[in-house]
């Protein structure tokens, strides 16, 4: 393999090189969050983690997006690189993923950007109801700011948990070609199979919000919950890999029985979503398994099945 380092010039110890070479590589690595007025401010948390605060006219506000970026970022300004999306769910926030998953560890070395966009208390990543617009958030403001100042190539997928996966669901049926890839772990994915509005309405409420700042009335609004209905919007999966995996939450073990019986009440959700794409004949790999809660435990695994999708459709190494 060639010498690609840079020589030093005469009468420069190479300690002063190595010292400049890195601050080279930080200024790229961390330049474009600091040196860009558009980005807003960037928080530094690890060599590839940053947090970034996003300006939103989507949302009115700004909002944090956390990224992981690639292991060589810094050292190669004239690469381009896919980006994997991964949605937090209900109650939760954009550090989920860092903070109850290995993902920093696990993308080291595979040539992808990480961004993990924040979607509210909620975690319902959709156009609320005259009011923030958490769909045009994620799916056109941070892949604007990702290729403006981190050198996105366009090549996306995207995957969640809970709301999260009824994010990537909705987000990739309602936007055709927008991901090459979409993936969800115990996601709400038909907002209107029977018990499912009280749920989506439940989270509403757990936030001290009223439930009709959604999407209005299951039943008044009907055509407003079917348009952001994944199962409704089937169509636009066709062609794009998908991934769709959900427990029964029947015998899910001892202790808390709240992740099995929220498990089990979601059961329906994806079992219908799984029958529509069926017999519309779009291709999907699923995964229904006995037992299982609603929870990190079993989604952390979900993930890992689900890799090689994400990864042969962000073109990386699996």
């Amino acid at each position: 393999m060639s010498d690609l380092s840079p020589k030093p010039a005469a009468g420069v110890s190479r300690r002063t090189v190595a010292r400049a070479t890195a601050a080279a590589g930080l200024a790229v690595l961390f330049g474009a969050a600091s040196g860009t007025a558009s980005a807003g401010a960037a928080t530094r948390l690890g060599p590839r983690t940053l947090d970034v605060s996003v300006p939103s006219a989507a949302l009115g506000r700004s909002a944090p997006v956390r990224l992981i970026l690639p292991s060589d970022f810094g050292t190669r300004p004239e690469r381009k690189y896919p980006v994997l999306y991964l949605l937090h769910g209900a109650h939760d926030d954009y550090t989920s993923w860092t903070r109850e998953t290995d993902i920093e560890a696990f993308t080291e070395g595979r040539g992808l950007i990480v961004a993990m966009p924040d979607a509210g208390p909620t975690g319902i990543p959709t156009v609320w109801r005259g009011g923030p617009d958490y769909e045009t958030f994620q799916v056109k403001e941070v892949p604007a700011l990702l290729a403006r100042d981190y050198r996105a190539s366009g090549v996306q997928a995207v995957a969640g948990v809970s709301t999260g996966g009824y994010g990537a669901m909705a987000h990739a049926a309602r936007h055709p070609g927008a991901f090459r890839a979409a993936a969800s772990y115990s996601g709400i994915l038909d907002t209107t199979a029977p018990g499912v509005p009280a749920i989506v309405d439940a989270i509403v409420a757990r936030e001290n919000l009223p439930a009709s700042s959604l999407w209005g009335h299951p039943v008044l609004n009907l055509l407003t919950w079917r348009d952001f209905n994944p199962r409704a919007r089937a169509t636009g999966l066709r062609g794009t890999p998908l991934y769709v995996s959900q427990g029964s939450g029947v015998g899910g073990g001892s202790g808390d029985p709240l992740p099995g019986v929220l498990e089990s009440a979601l059961w329906p959700s994806a079992q219908g979503f799984a029958r529509t794409l069926a017999l519309m004949g779009v291709p999907a790999t699923t995964h229904f398994y006995g037992g299982g809660g609603h929870d990190w435990a079993h989604w952390k695994p979900e993930f890992k099945a689900s890799w090689p999708i994400l990864a042969r459709a962000l073109g990386v190494p699996e």
